[in-house]
């Protein structure tokens, strides 16, 4: 497998996270993990999100040295909605956060597993009214802000056919247009993997998966930001 880092170099002093998403269960094919304070997964770690996919997942996680783990669920992590008590106690090397927040050094995170609805998988509301609900449990400012999908025009464009199609949530980034948080950080749309930046807000699309379409052949990356 390949691998691709990206690393932004600010002062010593930095709070380091590495940011990764969409592993589906292939976290161990990535070549190098690169070093940092606090280890990022936005979603979609696990396969067929059994129980044993939750265990796999946390071993792995015990044998990086980053002092701090996050994790949420994405769209295929079902043990985490279905099973949701089992899966936390089954995740003991990381913080599981779901609709709600931590901190670290100061930094104030907040994480959100939900995605607009599509076909038939775990985490999804209907886009409007029903996922607004979840978008307006928010806190305002937060630092550090995780979902596992992207907002409308960020990091959320996909191939259909002949024709490019943005698919993010209009919900989602007027809401981070009032909470401003400096960092958001998604996954969930493979092809928009990188950074970008709109309105005062640096967004990062980590995702490792590369191939969209069939899934078959992956690209294992990671990514490193720092704040100061």
């Amino acid at each position: 497998m390949g691998a691709r880092l990206y690393q932004r170099l600010v002062e010593d002093s930095a709070v380091r996270l590495v940011c990764l998403s969409d592993t589906h269960i292939l976290h161990r094919r990535i070549p190098e993990m690169p070093d940092g304070d606090a280890l990022i997964h936005v979603g979609d770690c696990l396969g067929a999100g059994t129980l044993d996919d939750v265990r796999d997942l946390d071993d792995w996680l015990g044998s990086l040295p980053h002092a701090h783990k996050i994790v949420i669920a994405g769209n295929h992590d079902w043990a985490f909605q279905e099973a949701g008590e089992f899966a936390r106690q089954a995740l003991t090397q990381a913080i599981y956060l779901e609709d709600s927040g931590m901190e670290i050094d100061g930094l104030k995170f907040w994480g959100s597993p939900w995605t607009p609805t599509f076909l038939d998988w775990c985490f999804m509301q209907d886009r409007g009214a029903p996922i607004r609900t979840k978008w307006d449990l928010m806190p305002s400012e937060p630092d550090i802000l995780i979902t596992h999908g992207p907002p409308a025009g960020v990091g959320d464009e996909v191939a259909t056919g002949f024709k490019a199609q943005n698919v993010g949530y209009k919900d989602l980034l007027q809401r981070i247009q009032i909470i401003r948080p400096q960092l958001h950080i998604f996954g969930h749309i493979h092809e928009g993997h990188g950074e970008y930046c709109h309105a005062g807000t640096r967004f990062v699309n980590a995702s490792a998966c590369r191939d969209s379409i069939s899934q078959l052949f992956y690209i294992l990356r990671c990514t490193r930001y720092e704040f100061s």
